[in-house]
C-alpha cells in the first residue's frame, strides 16, 4: 500500500482529458496554466481552449465569471496570450471586453458573444479601429450582442465594419441605419410590428433565416415596403401578448415569403367568428407556401362568447387536423363563462417556443423543454396536483404569472 497514493501528474493524458472535461474550461486553464509542459499541452487542446465563456446567466442577467482584477490579470496577460491561435469562441461581458479584446491578438475568432453591454460599448465595437478594422472586420461571423439600457434604438450601422457576417443575435430594435449586405441570419428582439417590415425592406438582401421576437403586434401607422422576400427560407415569430391585428399584419407578411421552407409562429390572437384552426392554417398558410417541409406553431385565439351560439367544442377543433401533415397537434378549448369568453390552443407537439401563455386546468400536459415563460388561468381553482404538473412540464421555467380568484378545496 506504501506506493497506492496516484498523483495527478501519473494519471495517462487520456484519463487527464476525461476528468478535465468534466469542469469548467476557465477553471483548468485558470489553475493548471503554467505548471508544466504536458499540463500545458494538454489544456491548450481545442476542447479546453477553442471556446470561452466568461459570463453566466442567472435571474435574467449575464454576470461575468472574471469577477476579481487578479483573475482578469493573469487572463490578460498570460493565459489569453499562450493561446490565442486557438481561440475561436469568446463570450465576454461589458466591464472587461476592450481589456480581453485588445490583449491579443485572435487570427481564429469566428464567434463573439457580448452581454450586458452598455450604448456606448456597443458603438465602440463599429467604430473603435482595432476592433472595427483588421482581423476583427474581416473574420468575424456570428456576433451576439445584448445591451444593458432603458434606451429601445441605437444610432449606428456596421455596414462598413463586420464584412463577413452571416449571423447576428441582438437583443434589440435596430434603426434604419442597421444595414448588411452579408448577413444571412438575424435572431432579434423588437418593440413592434414596424420594426418586423424595416427589417424586411431591402437593408439585409442576403438573409435567409430570421427569428424574431416582437413585444406587440398592432398595425403599422405607416405603409412600409411590401416586395415579395424569394430569398427567405427560414421564419420564426413570436410574441406572448394578445393581438387584434393578425389578418392585418402577421398574414400578409406570411404570404410574401412564397419559398419559406421552415415556419415557426407563436402568436396569441382575438377572433371573431371562429378559431385558427387546422383548416384555417391549411388554407391561408401551408397551401400559400409550397415549399413549406417544417411548420411549428402555437396559436392561442380568443373569442368572445356572448350572444354566440352552436361554438366549436374540443373535438370539433381536433376534427380539423385529421389530415394535417403533422400528427403530433395538441388541441383543446377553454371556455370561461364568468368572463365571457372562450380560449383555443392548437400548437405542434414538442413545441420549440419560449412561451405558454394561458395555461388551464384542461392543460393536458408533456415536456416543454424551451418554455421560460409561463402564465397561468381559469376560473375553476387550480389543485396541488395542478401544480405538481406544471413543475414536470416545464422544467426550465423562469417567470410565472397567475390569474385565478377561485380558492382551492
Amino acid at each position: 500500500m506504501f506506493n497506492s497514493c496516484v498523483r495527478l501528474n501519473d494519471l495517462p493524458d487520456e484519463i487527464l482529458i476525461i476528468i478535465f472535461k468534466k469542469l469548467n474550461n476557465l477553471e483548468v486553464l485558470y489553475s493548471l496554466q503554467g505548471v508544466n509542459q504536458r499540463l500545458n499541452k494538454i489544456i491548450h487542446d481545442r476542447i479546453f481552449a477553442s471556446r470561452l465563456n466568461f459570463v453566466q446567466w442567472l435571474s435574467h442577467h449575464f454576470i461575468d465569471l472574471l469577477y476579481c482584477e487578479k483573475i482578469l490579470n493573469r487572463f490578460c496577460l498570460q493565459i489569453l496570450p499562450e493561446i490565442h491561435d486557438k481561440i475561436k469562441w469568446l463570450a465576454l461581458e461589458s466591464s472587461y471586453m476592450k481589456r480581453v479584446l485588445h490583449a491579443t491578438d485572435y487570427p481564429n475568432l469566428h464567434v463573439l458573444g457580448l452581454y450586458n453591454i452598455r450604448e456606448e460599448s456597443a458603438r465602440c465595437l463599429f467604430t473603435d479601429e482595432t476592433l472595427s478594422s483588421g482581423i476583427f472586420k474581416n473574420q468575424i461571423t456570428t456576433l451576439f450582442i445584448t445591451i444593458d439600457s432603458d434606451k429601445e434604438y441605437y444610432e449606428f450601422s456596421y455596414e462598413s465594419s463586420y464584412k463577413n457576417l452571416v449571423r447576428l443575435n441582438f437583443n434589440e430594435t435596430l434603426l434604419v441605419t442597421f444595414r448588411s449586405s452579408t448577413l444571412l441570419k438575424l435572431y432579434i428582439r423588437v418593440q413592434c410590428f414596424e420594426d418586423c417590415l424595416y427589417l424586411l425592406d431591402g437593408r439585409f438582401n442576403q438573409l435567409h433565416t430570421l427569428y424574431i421576437d416582437l413585444s406587440h403586434i398592432h398595425r403599422p401607422e405607416e405603409i412600409i415596403n411590401q416586395n415579395n422576400l424569394p430569398n427567405l427560407k427560414c421564419f420564426s415569430l413570436s410574441c406572448n401578448l394578445e393581438t387584434y391585428d393578425y389578418n392585418e399584419t402577421i398574414l400578409p407578411l406570411l404570404h410574401r415569403m412564397s419559398n419559406l421552407e421552415q415556419l415557426h409562429l407563436y402568436i396569441l390572437v382575438h377572433v371573431d367568428k371562429t378559431f385558427i384552426d387546422g383548416n384555417y392554417l391549411k388554407r391561408n398558410i401551408i397551401n400559400c407556401m409550397p415549399q413549406l417541409n417544417l411548420f411549428k406553431f402555437h396559436f392561442n385565439s380568443f373569442m368572445c362568447t356572448r350572444n354566440k351560439l352552436n361554438l366549436p367544442s374540443t373535438k370539433d377543433i381536433q376534427r380539423t387536423f385529421i389530415d394535417f401533415p403533422n400528427n403530433e397537434i395538441v388541441s383543446y378549448v377553454d371556455y370561461f363563462p364568468e368572463a365571457g369568453k372562450t380560449h383555443c390552443h392548437i400548437y405542434s407537439y414538442p413545441s420549440l417556443m419560449e412561451y405558454y401563455d394561458n395555461v388551464t386546468n384542461n392543460f393536458p400536459g408533456g415536456l416543454f423543454k424551451y418554455v421560460r415563460v409561463v402564465s397561468l388561468v381559469d376560473e375553476h381553482p387550480f389543485e396541488h396536483e395542478f401544480f405538481l404538473q406544471i413543475v414536470q412540464s416545464f422544467p426550465f421555467i423562469e417567470q410565472l404569472s397567475l390569474r385565478n380568484q377561485k380558492s382551492q378545496n
